[in-house]
């Protein structure tokens, strides 16, 4: 595992250190927790999410790619 150093302000470290305390996890328990909770993933882990999307799903690429502009669209509110 790796170790990384950050800077915060001293209210910042001190509302993490109180949280983690009241969830009885470490602080980089929690970081752990909020970088998933953001979809913050390796590109291999990207990668295999798709692949086993794709080997669960019954669509062709064509309709895959379909299905997903047709949710893009909606999403950015086109018709």
């Amino acid at each position: 595992m790796s170790r990384l150093t950050i800077t915060l302000s001293e209210a910042r470290y001190r509302a993490l250190k109180e949280a983690s305390a009241r969830r009885d996890k470490t602080i980089g328990q929690l970081v752990d927790e909020s970088l998933d909770f953001y979809g913050i993933k390796s590109s291999e882990d990207a990668r295999d999410l798709v692949r086993r999307a794709r080997a669960r799903s019954k669509l062709g690429e064509d309709r895959a790619v379909a299905v997903a502009q047709k949710e893009v669209d909606a999403a950015r509110g086109k018709p």
